[in-house]
């Protein structure tokens, strides 16, 4: 498999380019950037009520839930306590017998229970082995037994009735008790509506902004733990002196920018930069994402913005810091459907805000994305956001200074030179470098290892870069193909002097490939040339132009070459002019992330016999990539197939082993034929 350019612009770094066979791997072309570690979380608190106050609370020690399980434990103790100790339960057949049979000494009517007392207590008819208690309880029947009280006068039976029980009392006590608790509901409804913005009501806790406060003495980050970004922090360096000394900048009549935006790729530390400009100021730090403002409900997000700035300017002077503004700050009607309403009335309360801040609060916005083209054009106006500031990827300068701030508390070997791993990190962002120098010291941690060493780091960085490995056991043929597909994509590299050395070559399977041959820069580029990109389609096609050459079929695990090759040929063609037909003219296309942009709704501004020519161009410029690989392999079969059998011996070739197989590289030439090795 061999690297693409998804890129836009080919004024890239043209690092770490891995080639898998059998999945796609993404071609990265990155370009400087910088990084460094987050911040800790402690000392991060909710926004606090905005004037507090020493009332005591309206509800006392005594509140509503209070009362409410005081009721219940009444109720439970009640229940307990005044149950009466009920006697055996009878048949209302066997009682009447029993009273028949002149057995019966005493009654009490308690509605439809009856209790009673026998003269002499008779044995259980069921079980007769048994004998009942003295008294007993019955139930009347649903039906009315006339001769009762007759027979209870014939057999002279002492009986009374309780119209008052005690079950009827304790029915009205729960019917009063229930009747309190509504009322009390009521209450507290009631004292709520009538403040219904007052701390503690729920109307006031939904509105209120979820911004987290850092407060002066919890900044743990200075400029000084900001690696690199030499150019970004100087253009912060303003906002720090304006924040610890307005007044310099006030009396002369200048205006400190009232919003930043901070762009860049992701993981090259845009928070932490934000967090260091707090921490240098000595201010108060308000963090908050951007899609925290997003609701269910229509204007909430707006209530958010407005408590969120009041807040803000009552803690003057202070950072705001809003990320990923661009989930709320896109731009209006756009996307597939039109644009949200919560969303959008968010935004313009977001510019009114902006709008609202006089020349003497020291309020500064700081916002940070990763997609400054999808953001809306008030929100990036003189007056709002008036700085932008470009972070991007570190330059090797930069990556030293990271790689030392994350190893401060990882014990390393003598051996080990950052200034080496640097060099081979070139396109890794801070957080792609905080991530290899964790994985290094997991496996020396596994390993046993009381220090991290060269050889951990280098495990580490095949790991970011290449995958894990995987534990598939391919078939003999499968292992063998593997090999040729990845020594055509190693050869071509090695014979083509504009592309990145050769770093490591494997048929090992890891992350989603089956091999993969790992190119990577040896020094800083910010611009790719024509003919980098011709020989780039040349090595794409080489894994299966071997395949081709020496199993005369074609396999499934070119699949992302070819794609990959057809990405850098369309935008050779449609972008970048570099088609002799079609000349120097840009023919936008599609838009890759439809829903996140405005392109989705513009219309195709050519014809379509244009866009038939623009693939013919495209299809033209990958078929001769692809005579062309198979050309130099059949020139070279000697040194490929030997590099395949290394390959199926070792499974892995580094460089050095790489040059031990086919020699000397060429060296790079501005023009001229590319160098020959010997056949």
């Amino acid at each position: 498999m061999t690297p693409t350019d998804t890129s836009a612009s080919p004024s890239t770094n043209s690092l770490r380019q891995v080639e898998p066979a059998g999945a796609a791997r993404p071609w990265r072309l990155p370009s400087l950037w910088f990084s460094g570690s987050g911040a800790p979380d402690s000392g991060k608190e909710r926004l606090a009520p905005r004037k507090p106050t020493n009332e005591p609370s309206r509800s006392g020690p005594f509140g509503p839930w209070a009362f409410i399980a005081l009721s219940a434990v009444a109720i439970t103790l009640a229940s307990f306590f005044w149950s009466p100790l009920i006697p055996s339960t009878v048949d209302y057949s066997f009682f009447r017998e029993q009273l028949k049979n002149d057995n019966v000494e005493s009654l009490e009517f308690l509605r439809e229970r009856i209790t009673g007392k026998w003269k002499t207590a008779p044995h259980d008819p069921a079980k007769p082995e048994i004998q009942l208690p003295e008294k007993f309880t019955t139930i009347l029947p649903p039906v009315d037994d006339k001769d009762l009280v007759s027979d209870l006068l014939a057999k002279n039976v002492k009986w009374k009735s309780d119209p008052t029980s005690w079950t009827e009392g304790l029915n009205m006590l729960v019917s009063l008790l229930g009747f309190a608790m509504m009322l009390g509901v009521v209450w507290i409804l009631f004292r709520r509506s009538g403040d219904p913005m007052g701390t503690g009501s729920m109307v006031s806790n939904f509105i209120r902004s979820p911004a987290k406060k850092f407060l002066p003495a919890d900044q743990q980050n200075t400029f000084a733990d900001v690696a690199g970004m030499e150019q970004a922090k100087y253009e912060l360096q303003e906002v720090v002196e304006f924040l610890k000394n307005p007044g310099k900048f006030q009396k002369l009549g200048a205006q400190i920018p009232k919003g930043v935006l901070l762009m860049g790729p992701p993981g090259t530390g845009k928070t932490l930069l934000a967090r260091a400009t707090a921490g240098e100021a000595g201010v108060p730090f308000y963090s908050i994402n951007g899609s925290e403002f997003i609701q269910m409900f229509v204007g909430v997000g707006a209530s958010r913005v407005r408590d969120m700035f009041r807040t803000a300017k009552e803690s003057a002077p202070c950072i705001l810091f809003i990320d990923e503004i661009d989930a709320v700050g896109r731009i209006r009607g756009a996307g597939v459907g039109g644009g949200s309403d919560e969303r959008e009335q968010t935004l313009n309360q977001i510019l009114s805000e902006m709008d609202g801040f006089t020349p003497s609060e020291a309020v500064i916005v700081v916002a940070a994305t990763n997609r400054p083209d999808v953001l809306d054009s008030a929100l990036l106006r003189p007056g709002r956001f008036d700085r932008h500031v470009t972070i991007d990827r570190p330059t090797r300068e930069g990556r030293v200074g990271i790689l030392k701030v994350h190893t401060r508390k990882v014990p390393l070997e003598d051996n080990v030179n950052l200034e080496t791993i640097a060099g081979g990190t070139i396109g890794f962002s801070g957080a792609d470098l905080k991530n290899l120098v964790n994985e290094a010291a997991l496996m020396a941690a596994r390993a046993g290892k009381s220090k991290v060493g060269t050889a951990d780091f280098d495990s580490a960085k095949d790991k970011v870069m290449m995958g894990p490995k995987r534990e598939e056991v391919l078939s003999h043929r499968e292992r063998e193909m593997t090999a040729y597909h990845e020594a055509g994509h190693a050869l071509i590299a090695w014979l083509l002097p504009e592309l990145d050395p050769v770093h490591k070559v494997t048929i090992v399977p890891r992350g989603r490939a089956l091999g993969v041959t790992q190119l990577v820069p040896d020094e800083e580029r910010y611009h790719m040339g024509e003919r980098r990109l011709h020989s780039h389609l040349a090595m794409a096609m080489g894994g299966r132009a071997a395949e081709k050459m020496i199993f005369d079929e074609f396999s499934a695990g070119a699949e992302s070459d070819i794609k990959q090759a057809t990405s850098i040929a369309r935008r050779m063609v449609a972008h970048w002019g570099m088609s002799e037909i079609i000349g120097p003219v840009a023919f936008q296309q599609s838009e890759e992330h439809p829903f996140l942009g405005k392109e989705i709704q513009e219309t195709r501004q050519f014809s379509e016999e244009t866009a038939h020519i623009i693939d013919q161009e495209v299809q033209r410029f990958v078929n001769d990539a692809a005579g062309r690989a198979l050309q130099m392999l059949e020139h070279y079969r000697g040194p490929l197939k030997a590099l395949a059998d290394a390959l199926l011996a070792n499974e892995e070739l580094t460089k050095d082993q790489v040059a031990e197989i086919l020699g000397p590289r060429p060296e790079r030439e501005s023009s001229g034929p590319v160098a020959t090795l010997s056949a």
